[in-house]
């Protein structure tokens, strides 16, 4: 059964190439344009991991991740893909659970790699 994963991002390019990479890669692909219809997917998959970006629209990032892992209570993996690199930004996007924080400009060789090191790490 192939992976699962979540991509939540408000930049279209962004989506576009993470998609074709994760698709390419064999993995079941959801997309959400923001945090409200990441929450809205989630009510009906369980991915395996969700790619996820701070700042957007209506719900963040920060929200969404914590969504996840203390109301919704999921065993899914969350890792933030955002350009906020100030150490405060980092330190709370743990703090809500993040189990990765990779900052943009980012390198979709080292992404790929690190998300299936998530995967298997379950």
């Amino acid at each position: 059964m192939p992976s699962k994963i979540l991509i939540v991002d408000d930049e279209p390019n962004i989506v576009l190439s993470l998609e074709f990479l994760f698709r390419k890669q064999g993995f079941e692909v959801f997309i959400a344009r923001d945090g409200a219809e990441a929450l809205t997917i989630l009510e009906k998959q369980t991915p395996d991991v969700v790619i996820l970006d701070i700042m957007m629209p209506n719900v963040d990032g920060y929200e969404v991740c914590k969504q996840i892992k203390q109301d919704l209570a999921l065993p899914t993996k969350v890792a933030f893909l955002t350009a906020k690199t100030k150490e405060a930004d980092v330190q709370k996007g743990y703090e809500v659970g993040a189990d990765l924080y990779i900052t943009k400009p980012f390198s979709t060789r080292n992404l790929l790699k690190q998300v299936q090191e998530l995967i298997y790490e379950k």
